[in-house]
């Protein structure tokens, strides 16, 4: 039988509302969504949201992650109403691994995230360089406000290592984003091919959420249907 429940766990930056498109979608073909909001300051934080918007599913999950999203599902797809993990160009860390840790040594050439200096433990992106590193193919007016309306990162968050990769023993998909320049496609690949989860690529930034919602959407429904 097709899994009908799907929570989307959103990355650093954004908000949940982000997915809208994508939930749209879903919803249309009659999967009950969630959306879960993260505080994205600690990665224990962002566990304990997702792990309670888990709880009040009445059946398996597939739990969806973007960007950072992916590192809090790793981590909270051990919970067992989750049946199966979807990567949104994410991070696919293994134990003992963060973000911090996958961004601190770029290959030659590769796009370094324009992260800014933090300021009270908090991060955010240089202003005039997010719609380029994030969002290069959203409409300039919605790329605009998402910088501004940016959700400040937790150093904690960024910090926060993974300490049982659920990928280990959940099956898992991917989308790479092949326009990417946050998360070098190459990484993405490499991260995905270790999980051994089934990969879809497609064109896109890192915003693929909200500029492909059909292309996102059409993932998770193969992962539920899987």
């Amino acid at each position: 039988m097709a899994i009908k429940n799907i929570v989307l766990v959103h990355g650093n930056f954004v908000d949940g509302s982000g997915w809208q498109g994508v939930y749209d979608h879903l919803t249309a073909d009659g999967y009950r969504v969630a959306v879960v909001q993260n505080p994205t300051l600690s990665l224990d934080g962002d566990v304990a949201a997702t792990h309670q918007v888990l709880d009040g599913r009445d059946g398996p999950v597939v739990l969806v992650g973007h960007s950072y999203g992916g590192v809090v599902i790793t981590e909270a797809g051990n919970h067992p109403n989750v049946a199966a993990l979807v990567y949104i160009t994410a991070f696919a860390p293994d134990t003992g691994e963060s973000v911090s840790s996958m961004l601190a040594d770029p290959p030659p050439g590769a796009p370094v995230p324009p992260i800014l200096p933090p300021v009270n433990g908090l991060l955010f992106l240089d202003r005039d360089k997010f719609a380029a590193a994030f969002a290069a193919d959203v409409p300039a007016r919605l790329a605009a406000f998402m910088a501004d309306s940016q959700v400040p990162a937790g150093v904690d968050a960024l910090g926060g290592a993974v300490t049982e990769p659920a990928w280990r023993s959940k099956p898992s998909w991917y989308l790479v984003a092949t326009d990417d320049h946050m998360i070098p496609p190459a990484a993405q690949r490499a991260m995905s091919e270790r999980a051994k989860a089934t990969v879809t690529e497609t064109p896109g930034s890192h915003a693929v959420f909200v500029s492909r919602p059909a292309v996102v959407a059409a993932v998770i429904s193969q992962a539920a249907q899987a």
